[in-house]
């Protein structure tokens, strides 16, 4: 591919419909990137907007939102920092430290990327002619194999660049593949080679945990390969059909929903988004549960990667409806202090449920249901977590490891009232 590319077809697939049509078109504009639907996708009688508040259905180039260098709504379906880094190892043959992830433009990740990408974009050469880059099917054997040489900085063979090409739309900073089996098709992520604990299945807990707790989460599964650790997620922007076809979901992150630029990440706040899960939202009372407890899920299991791309909500022309959780992974901490990604109450983002208290009248919750919350959480999680450590075959020492240092942190209590943090922490 020519590395000054000047832009890119953007093809959408539309509600029950298998194959995509051409959208529109992305282009370079004085240093942004800049978008217009095409006549013919403005004529069809089925068109929808691919976000209505930032690429609403019009003619002519579509003006950027303040401070953006790109729609964000198509930029969720670029790769983040694993699959840029495989970009990079294709493309150069640079090794790790060599890396920076600007190596290359956005619009070169977008046409260099897998077909097979989050949501129900992509991105191509052509206006007519839709050539999907999904190379041959993968194992996990191969795709471990693969993931491990791009860490170490090797180039890959091209069997190997193959494999692991099939998952470079996936974004994320670990080593993870889209992969297909027995019907369904899954996130792969894998063992890292420099991981110095059990990240897979520390992940693998803390996403059944959530689901234990009512959280609305994708299903997991843990399996191995080169008898190392995978985690597959089941994909939940994917539906196949009784044709046997796969139909494609449009999804926006909150990032997106917040009309805010990627350098801006850290001012996100889950206030904010409830406040667009009142106005914006399909069942905006439950969406608004829903979120309250997954923020105060990520805070209990040291979750502290939430930030605003870790949430998103399926878009179908007219509204947002909530997805089911994704990405809670236990982030590794020597001490108890921590933040979250995103600001809890105000500006204070601290790993503590009295931020989540102070924040409920936003959620639609008084504060006794907040806290019954808390108490089914933290119950829930001291009586599952043994059962579920032994399904996902965790070693004695990665079992203790984690307890009450990413799972159940003393931190979380600590600017809870006495009385009532007691009450949580009995059972500890």
């Amino acid at each position: 591919m020519n590395s000054k590319q000047s832009r890119a077809f953007v093809w959408i697939w539309l509600k029950n419909q298998s194959d995509p049509v051409v959208a529109g078109l992305l282009e370079r504009d004085n240093g942004t990137l800049s978008f217009n639907y095409g006549r013919s996708y403005l004529a069809r009688k089925d068109a929808v907007s691919i976000y209505e508040p930032e690429l609403p259905l019009k003619e002519g180039k579509i003006p950027l939102l303040p401070r953006m260098e790109m729609p964000s709504c198509i930029r969720d379906g670029s790769p983040d920092a694993w699959g840029r880094r495989v970009i990079i190892n294709q493309e150069t043959g640079k090794k790790n430290e060599e890396i920076t992830l600007t190596e290359l433009d956005e619009l070169s990740y977008l046409l260099l990327s897998g077909s097979d990408r989050i949501g129900n974009l992509d991105f191509q050469e052509s206006p007519t002619d839709y050539v999907p880059r999904n190379p041959k099917a993968a194992t996990l054997e191969e795709l471990q194999q693969a993931s491990e040489l791009v860490q170490k900085g090797i180039p890959l063979t091209k069997e190997l660049d193959q494999a692991l090409n099939h998952g470079s739309s996936i974004g994320g900073a670990r080593p993870k593949a889209s992969i297909e089996a027995e019907n369904k098709k899954y996130i792969a992520k894998f063992s890292g080679s420099t991981d110095t604990y059990s990240v897979v299945k520390a992940e693998y807990i803390a996403m059944r945990l959530a689901q234990e707790v009512g959280i609305n989460v994708a299903p997991v599964e843990l399996t191995s390969a080169q008898h190392k650790d995978v985690l597959l997620i089941e994909r939940f922007d994917r539906t196949r059909g009784d044709d046997g076809n796969w139909y494609r979901k449009a999804m926006v992150s909150s990032l997106t929903i917040f009309g805010m630029p990627e350098t801006e990440a850290r001012y996100a706040s889950y206030e904010d988004l409830a406040e667009k899960i009142r106005h914006q939202f399909t069942d905006p009372r439950d969406s608004l549960h829903e979120l309250y407890r997954r923020m105060v899920f990520n805070i209990l299991v040291g979750n502290t990667d939430d930030h605003a791309r870790n949430h998103a909500a399926f878009w179908d022309g007219s509204q947002l409806t909530m997805t089911p959780a994704y990405d809670i992974c236990p982030q590794n901490r020597t001490g108890q202090e921590a933040s979250q990604a995103m600001n809890i109450h105000g500006a204070n983002k601290l790993s503590q449920l009295g931020n989540c208290l102070a924040a409920s009248k936003a959620f639609q919750l008084s504060e006794d249901a907040a806290k019954e919350i808390m108490r089914s959480q933290v119950a829930t999680i001291i009586a599952q977590y043994p059962t579920l450590c032994q399904e996902a075959n965790l070693t004695e020492v990665d079992q203790s490891f984690f307890w009450r240092r990413q799972f159940l942190n003393p931190f979380c209590f600590y600017d809870l009232p006495e009385e009532f943090a007691q009450s949580l922490t009995e059972g500890l």
